[in-house]
C-alpha cells in the first residue's frame, strides 16, 4: 500500500507540473517603428532552454508559470517578462542609445576617442561644396546594418562594441547604399587607415538626417576605395511565342532549384532594386509545393495537367504541367556518404555567410543516422580535410568540427571541389547516396574559377556517380550564375539560404529531396496540336531549353528529381482563330506545307517525359495526353499563376499585359489554401511590401 501511495503521489505531482507548463507565443518588435525583429533571442532565465524569433519576429517556447523570459536583440535593451496566465507575450524592445558611443577603430585594434586623442584625426565638417557633391550620391533611405562585434573585419574585443540597427556608412567620402552594406566587411584590415564611429546627435550635425541613427566613417590608406555590388547572374532572354505550325515541339530540362525565390525575397526585404536576370520564374514557381498525387505505378513520379483561361489576358489560355516525385521517409533513404565542402575564405566572414552556414548545417547533422557518414573539406587560399568520414551517431564530433571553422584568405574553389570529390569517391557507397554539399557565396578567385572552368570541372566529376548540392549564402558578391552552373552540370540542386527559416526548409522539411535523387536527366517534350493551338510560350526555363533532338539523346544532361520534389511548368497558349498582337505575320512557305491531321480533334497537346534511374544510363519514356477541356482554376493553379505573374512584373516582361500588382495579390489569396507552413502567406506579404516600395 505504501508503494501504491508513493506512486500515486508521483503521478499527481507529475500531472501538476505538466499542468503548469504552457506554450508561450508572441512577436518581438522594435519599439521605435513596430517592425518585427527576426533572430531575436528568447530564453528562460536560469536555464538553457531558449529559442529565436522567425522571419516575422514570431517565437514559441514552452515555459512554466512564474518563469522569467528574457528577450535580447543586438543593439536593443534586453527585456524580461514573467510568465503569467496569458499564453501570448508580445515585446517591443527599445534601442540601446548607449551602445553607439564613439569608438575609433584602427588597423591593429581599437580604442576610445578619449584615450587616443591627438593621434587620430576626426572627420571634420564638410564644406558646402563637398556636401552638395555628397548629396548627389547619398541615398536618403535608412542604411540598415547590424554590427555584432566586428567592423570591416577588425576585431573590437576589449572595448565597447558598436551595435545599431540603422547605420550610415561613408567610405572615403562616399555614402554607401543599403544594398551594398555587406561589402563593408570585405575591406581588408590592412587597407584601413582609420574608422570613426559617431552617435546619432553628432552624426546628424556632421552628415545630415541620413545619419540620424549613427554614422561610421571609414578612411582607407589609398583614399579612393569604392563599394560596388559584385553579384553575378546569368543573362536571361525571355521566351517568346512560337507558332505551332512552324515549331510544334517544346523541349526542356526540369529545374527543381529554388534559389531565385529566396534571393528575390532577400532583396525585397532589404528594400533594394531587383536585377531582372535574378528573377527565374520557374524557380519562383517551384519554390512552393503543390497538391499533386503521389505516383502509384512503377515510375518514380506522377503527372498532372490543367488548362484554364489566363488570368492576365482574356485571349489566351494557361497550361500547367506538374510532376510529383515519390516521397520516401528519412529512415527509408539509402545510406548517405556526404562530403561537406565549405568556403571559409575572407569573403565568408559576414554574419549572413559562415555563421549562418554553421547554424544551417547543424540542422542537417542532427538528422543523420548512425549508418550515414560525413566528411568536411574546407577551402580558402588552399583546400584541406578538417574531418575524416565520421558516423552520424557521433554528432558531437561533427558539430565541433563545424563550430571551429574560421574565415580568412582567398578562394580556391576549384581545389576544394577536386579534394571533396576525391574524398567522396574514396568512400563511395554502392547503392547509397553519395553527395558533395557545397556551401559558398560563389566568389572563386584562385585557380580554375570562371564559369566555363567550373562547367568543365564539374562535368568531369559527375562521371564518378557522386551528386552535388549547392547552397548559396550572403550577398554583395553572390555569384548566382556560377552556382547555378555547378548544380546544373553536377547532377544536383541549388538553393539560396538567406535566413534560418530557409535553412529549416531545405534541411528540415525537404531533407530527402535535398539529398536523395530518385530520377536523373528528366526531360519534358510537349507537342501542341496545331488544330487547337495557334502559338505557345514556355514561362521561364530559359536556361533549361533543349534542342528537340536532345530529348531522345541519352548522352544529353538534364535535371534531377529528388524525393518528394514537385516540378511545375506553365505555358501560355493562343488558341487557333485568335488575332493576337503577340504574333507577327510570317510569309507563306514555298516548298513546305504544314497541315494538321484530321483526327485528334479532342486533344490539346501530348507531353512526353524521359528520365533515368539514378544508377542507370538508359532513359525511360512516359506519355500523357491532355484533352481540350478548359476548367475552372484550382487553388494551386491560382497560386502558381500569381507567382508567375509577379515574376513577369519583376522582370518587366512584355507579356504580363500591364496587369496591376493587385491582381497578383487577388490570385494568391484565392490560391492560399491550407498553407500549413505559411509560405504562401509570406509570399503575399512580400508582394504587398514590393508594391509599397514602388
Amino acid at each position: 500500500m505504501k508503494n501504491l501511495g508513493l506512486i500515486l503521489c508521483i503521478v499527481l505531482a507529475s500531472l501538476q507540473i505538466n499542468a503548469q507548463e504552457k506554450k508561450i507565443t508572441g512577436i518581438v518588435t522594435s519599439a521605435s517603428d513596430g517592425l518585427p525583429l527576426p533572430g531575436a533571442n528568447v530564453h528562460i532565465k536560469g536555464s538553457k532552454q531558449g529559442t529565436t524569433t522567425d522571419f516575422d519576429g514570431k517565437y514559441s517556447i514552452t515555459a512554466e508559470l512564474g518563469d522569467i523570459l528574457v528577450f535580447k536583440y543586438v543593439g536593443f535593451i534586453p527585456e524580461k517578462q514573467t510568465v503569467g496566465d496569458s499564453q501570448i507575450i508580445n515585446v517591443a524592445l527599445k534601442e540601446d542609445q548607449n551602445s553607439l558611443d564613439e569608438v575609433v577603430i584602427v588597423g591593429y585594434g581599437t580604442t576610445t576617442k578619449r584615450s587616443f586623442a591627438g593621434s587620430v584625426s576626426v572627420v571634420g565638417t564638410p564644406s558646402k561644396a563637398q556636401l552638395r557633391k555628397q548629396e548627389k550620391k547619398r541615398f536618403h533611405n535608412k542604411i540598415a546594418k547590424q554590427l555584432a562585434g566586428k567592423t570591416a573585419g577588425v576585431s573590437v574585443r576589449g572595448t565597447k562594441s558598436v551595435n545599431s540597427t540603422n547605420i550610415l556608412y561613408i567610405v572615403d567620402g562616399v555614402p554607401v547604399q543599403k544594398s551594398y552594406n555587406s561589402l563593408i566587411e570585405q575591406i581588408k584590415p590592412v587597407a584601413i587607415d582609420k574608422v570613426n564611429v559617431y552617435k546619432s546627435s553628432e552624426a546628424i550635425d556632421k552628415f545630415g538626417n541620413s545619419a540620424k541613427d549613427g554614422c561610421i566613417v571609414i578612411t582607407t590608406k589609398s583614399g579612393n576605395y569604392r563599394i560596388q555590388n559584385d553579384e553575378d547572374y546569368a543573362n536571361i532572354n525571355e521566351n517568346d511565342f512560337e507558332r505551332t505550325n512552324l515549331s510544334p515541339l517544346s523541349t526542356f530540362s526540369i529545374d527543381v532549384d529554388k534559389a531565385s525565390y529566396s534571393n528575390v525575397r532577400r532583396m525585397i526585404n532589404n528594400g533594394q532594386p531587383i536585377p531582372g536576370d535574378a528573377v527565374k520564374i520557374e524557380e519562383m514557381v517551384n519554390y512552393f509545393n503543390y497538391n499533386y498525387p503521389q505516383p502509384t505505378d512503377e515510375h518514380p513520379f506522377s503527372i498532372h495537367t490543367e488548362v484554364v483561361n489566363t488570368p492576365w489576358h482574356n485571349q489566351t489560355q494557361l497550361v500547367r504541367i506538374g510532376l510529383q516525385g515519390k516521397t520516401y521517409e528519412n529512415e527509408d533513404l539509402p545510406t548517405s556518404n556526404l562530403t561537406f565542402l565549405i568556403d571559409v575564405s575572407g569573403s565568408m566572414s559576414s554574419q549572413n555567410k559562415l555563421p549562418l552556414l554553421k547554424s544551417a548545417f547543424r540542422l542537417l547533422v542532427n538528422q543523420l543516422r548512425p549508418k550515414d557518414k560525413v566528411s568536411i573539406v574546407v577551402y580558402a587560399g588552399a583546400a584541406g580535410v578538417v574531418l575524416a568520414p565520421t558516423s552520424g551517431d557521433n554528432k558531437e564530433k561533427i558539430l565541433a568540427a563545424l563550430d571551429n571553422l574560421q574565415s580568412g584568405g582567398s578562394t580556391a574553389g576549384g581545389a576544394g571541389i577536386n579534394l571533396a570529390y576525391k574524398l567522396a569517391e574514396k568512400h563511395f557507397k554502392k547503392n547509397g547516396n553519395n553527395r558533395v554539399i557545397l556551401a559558398t557565396d560563389g566568389d572563386f578567385n584562385v585557380g580554375a574559377s570562371s564559369n566555363s572552368d567550373m562547367k568543365s570541372l564539374i562535368e568531369e566529376k559527375r562521371k564518378s556517380g557522386v551528386f552535388l548540392s549547392v547552397l548559396g549564402f550572403g550577398y554583395g558578391n553572390y555569384k548566382d550564375s556560377k552556382l547555378e552552373t555547378l548544380a546544373d552540370k553536377g547532377n544536383g540542386n541549388h538553393a539560396y539560404i538567406d535566413n534560418m527559416q530557409e535553412a529549416q526548409k531545405v534541411f528540415g522539411k525537404e531533407f530527402g529531396g535535398t539529398l536523395f535523387t530518385i530520377a536523373k536527366d528528366v526531360k519534358i517534350q510537349v507537342e501542341f496540336n496545331p488544330k487547337k493551338v495557334q502559338a505557345y510560350r514556355l514561362i521561364g526555363y530559359e536556361n533549361r531549353l533543349l534542342a528537340d533532338e536532345d530529348f531522345v539523346d541519352d548522352t544529353k544532361d538534364a535535371g534531377e528529381l529528388g524525393s518528394g520534389h514537385t516540378v511545375t511548368a506553365l505555358y501560355e497558349i493562343i488558341p487557333t482563330g485568335i488575332d493576337s498582337d503577340y504574333l507577327k505575320t510570317v510569309p507563306e512557305l514555298k516548298y513546305t506545307q504544314n497541315q494538321a491531321k484530321a483526327n485528334f480533334e479532342d486533344e490539346l497537346f501530348t507531353v512526353k517525359f524521359r528520365y533515368k534511374k539514378p544508377d542507370e544510363s538508359k532513359s525511360i519514356e512516359m506519355v500523357h495526353i491532355q484533352n481540350t477541356k478548359i476548367s475552372d482554376a484550382s487553388i494551386d493553379m491560382n497560386f502558381a499563376s500569381a507567382v508567375a505573374l509577379f515574376g513577369m512584373q519583376l522582370r518587366n516582361s512584355k507579356y504580363y499585359n500591364k496587369t496591376e500588382v493587385s491582381k497578383v495579390i487577388e490570385l494568391a489569396e484565392n490560391g492560399r489554401g491550407e498553407d500549413k507552413e505559411g509560405y504562401r502567406a509570406e509570399f503575399i506579404r512580400l508582394v504587398k511590401s514590393y508594391d509599397n516600395l514602388k
